[in-house]
């Protein structure tokens, strides 16, 4: 498996390596039972694949105290189950019909057993946790919470007297930051990390988080190839408010006028498509969207500068770098 971070210490690179098998083995066996039709859902996605940034992140918060401490590699597996779930939750909600590649559990088998094996996946997550002692399971539900409060919060829409983009950063601290900070607060709360570190870490987790919806964001529209994972215009295609596109909705520019009708809703037409991420890898937006993408991981490296140096601390400085480089 490759762990996706230029750069990376060897040994920690074999250490990491090893791991992140012991978590893949976990996962897969976990979700093993007496139903076949939930083994078959709940597995669909985790067969597909997926980056498992979030097990990383536990692994590597793991290396500021000790990584062969009891409950790490279990606490890597309930984030990645974690994630997984509302993917299932997500496609429903968003109606997608694919999902990592592959055809979305929605599409294939409906939106019931889609959102009923996202609870699976809940509740065996849940397993693994109740064996991590009461902290852990205190940080799950508060991060459960954050994660059901920014999918209201975009379900909503932005409110009258908030600027959308501001709306938007906050959906993301939501929907997606909060799992990946807590990713990382798991490997570091669990190895025996001092408080200050985990404090750090979680800083570090939440901005990483951002940086990783946002170059999301800019990839779908500055991508010329599916070489990312990620198909250009996918958003577009789906009516989904991102970085880039924002920046012409909330436009005043009457130059803006059409770009703004046509990515007012979905675009189902693909001529259209293809036009529109021509005009937007043209557009000012994607420059705009580019310098808030290194801002923010300007400052998830600039968190770290109060840790011990050593290979754990230059491996999460340089996965900022990786997710910036994705967008190029």
């Amino acid at each position: 498996m490759s762990l996706g971070i230029p750069q990376l210490d060897p040994a920690l690179e074999s250490t990491l390596t090893a791991d992140m098998a012991r978590v893949e083995s976990l996962l897969r066996s976990h979700i093993e039972g007496e139903y076949p039709l939930v083994i078959e859902t709940s597995r669909h996605l985790v067969e597909a694949g997926g980056k498992r940034l979030r097990p990383l992140l536990t692994l590597l918060g793991a290396q500021f105290g000790d990584p062969a401490a009891r409950g790490i590699v279990e606490a890597a597996v309930v984030c990645e189950l974690t994630h997984l779930a509302t993917l299932y939750h997500d496609d429903v909600m968003d109606e997608a019909p694919l999902r990592r590649g592959v055809e979305s559990a929605n599409n294939r088998w409906g939106n019931t057993v889609a959102i009923l094996t996202g609870d699976y996946l809940f509740a065996k997550a849940s397993q693994l946790l109740a064996d991590l002692g009461p902290e852990a399971v205190r940080l799950q539900a508060a991060t459960f919470e954050r994660l059901v409060i920014g999918q209201i919060t975009e379900t909503q829409g932005s409110p009258s007297d908030t600027n959308q983009l501001d709306h938007y950063l906050h959906v993301i601290s939501g929907k997606t930051s909060s799992l990946i900070a807590t990713s990382i607060r798991f490997g570091a709360m669990l190895s025996g990390a001092d408080e200050k570190t985990i404090e750090t870490l979680t800083q570090y987790g939440e901005l990483i988080g951002t940086v990783f919806q946002l170059a999301d964001d800019v990839i779908d529209i500055a991508s010329e190839t599916n070489e990312s994972g990620k198909t250009p215009g996918t958003d577009l295609r789906e009516g989904v408010p991102t970085l880039v596109t924002l920046y012409i909705l909330e436009s005043n520019d009457p130059a803006d006028a059409q770009l703004r009708e046509i990515l007012s809703a979905p675009i189902t037409d693909e001529a259209v498509v293809q036009s529109t991420l021509k005009a937007l890898r043209e557009h000012e937006a994607l420059a705009n969207a580019r310098r808030i993408l290194i801002t923010y991981a300007d400052q998830a490296r600039e968190r770290l500068s109060t840790l011990a140096d050593g290979p754990a601390k230059d491996a999460l400085s340089n996965l900022c770098e990786a997710i910036i480089t994705r967008t190029a």
